[in-house]
């Protein structure tokens, strides 16, 4: 008898959408927008490439910052923990081409070397905060934007709220809070050593990260 109320009670199986014909049609509206952009700059066409590119590959690693920090807290897993230290270490190796070539050509080291202050401290708090609540950080909300998440929309828009108070203050937390100078290690310690420090830092991070994991996972 509890089985046939069961049986009754059971709702049925929602049938599952097939987004084949979705998919489609969204890579031909991308490679159509791709086009007519590649019209007027093909140098903006190909941002817009590296743009998908990105998007898609975000989706699909699940790469977010917070949850490299956050992870390791609630979970124990750091996958992307080393996720973000392997994508640092890589960074890395681009800017650091970038900036000694510029050097050799005795020309500004390009890039925006910030100086260090309580400014990092108090923005650091602030923004730990906000991502937590938000659930995502920068690239994590526009990651969950593209699948719908309203939460993550209206973490969007005060995203962009806060960037440009930011930016409009930022002449006053500059002359209040920030040095006059940044600190580049090239040019405190050298080349070679800073390098070393970096990848050794990173490296160390990485160890720690995967034993962490690896003790979580046993327990």
């Amino acid at each position: 008898m509890s089985e046939v109320k069961a049986s009754i009670n059971r709702k049925p199986k929602k049938k599952r959408i097939n987004q084949i014909p979705f998919g489609v049609a969204l890579f031909i509206c991308i490679i159509g927008a791709g086009y007519f952009i590649a019209n007027s700059s093909p140098k903006a066409a190909l941002m817009w490439t590296f743009g998908v590119i990105l998007g898609f590959t975000l989706q699909r690693s699940r790469f977010c910052f917070t949850a490299s920090l956050r992870d390791p807290v609630l979970t124990g897993s750091t996958s992307l923990t080393k996720a973000v230290v392997i994508a640092i270490a890589v960074a890395t190796v681009g800017f650091a081409a970038i900036q000694y070539g510029a050097e050799l050509k005795n020309i500004a080291v390009p890039g925006n070397i910030s100086p260090v202050g309580i400014h990092i401290v108090i923005g650091a708090v602030m923004f730990g905060i906000g991502m937590v609540i938000a659930g995502g950080c920068a690239s994590g909300t526009l990651m969950r934007v593209g699948e719908g998440f309203l939460m993550q929309i209206l973490a969007l828009v005060f995203f962009i709220i806060g960037s440009l108070w930011g930016a409009k203050d930022f002449g006053w937390w500059k002359s209040t809070f920030m040095p006059k100078k940044g600190i580049f290690l090239p040019e405190v310690i050298g080349w070679v050593p800073a390098l070393l420090l970096q990848f050794g830092l990173l490296l160390a991070i990485y160890i720690f990260a995967d034993w962490f994991g690896n003790r979580k996972s046993n327990q």
